[in-house]
């Protein structure tokens, strides 16, 4: 698994999460994470989220760290697991690295989302293409231009660039560790 964070900020609006971003956007072919810094607003022609859809949700932010990960021949399910596991590295290394903020506080994860208390911090889908499993996770540089409230990587002190490259460090790790797993073990019948 490769990593990369993108030096030039540019906006998410949905068109990002699709096969191949990476490699034909960034030069890093097969599976991969990338981060970047850009406002959010998703129109709903580019939504994917059915219950958002429905709700006519409105999902922007004036400055967000987005992340996309791609993993090649996977079903959606593995997709939304690894979307899962990594909103629960995010909590973990959030949790430990703004630890003289939160003070007697704690972030939680409701499935792929993370919040303290009731301010929500990301935002995160993971879909299928036909040639591989997709997740767009971001979280709030600032608390401008969202809809709803918020908490944000600046109320916890921490640096974004030092935060994407440390979670993609984790993930990819985790990752290669999964692979390694499954390389491991003997079939039973």
């Amino acid at each position: 698994m490769q990593t990369q964070f993108i030096e030039k900020d540019f906006p998410y609006d949905g068109t990002q999460l699709r096969s191949l971003f990476a490699y034909l956007n960034h030069g890093i072919l097969g599976p991969s994470v990338v981060a970047w810094q850009g406002a959010c607003s998703i129109p709903f022609e580019h939504m994917v989220d059915g219950e958002d859809l429905l709700a006519k949700a409105v999902i922007q932010g004036d400055e967000m760290l987005h992340f996309i990960i791609e993993i090649f021949d996977r079903d959606l399910f593995s997709g939304v697991s690894l979307q899962r596991l990594f909103a629960s590295i995010c909590r973990d290394y959030l949790q430990t690295q703004a630890a003289s903020v939160l003070v007697g506080k704690s972030l939680r994860r409701d499935g792929d989302d993370i919040y303290l208390d009731d301010r929500k911090l990301s935002i995160s889908i993971a879909t299928k293409s036909p040639v591989s499993v997709l997740v767009h996770f971001a979280m709030n540089v600032t608390n401008k231009g969202t809809p709803v409230e918020t908490l944000s990587l600046r109320d916890l002190q921490l640096d974004p660039r030092r935060v994407a490259e440390d979670l993609m460090t984790h993930f990819r790790k985790e990752y290669i560790s999964m692979v390694t797993a499954t390389h491991k073990v003997r079939p039973v019948s």
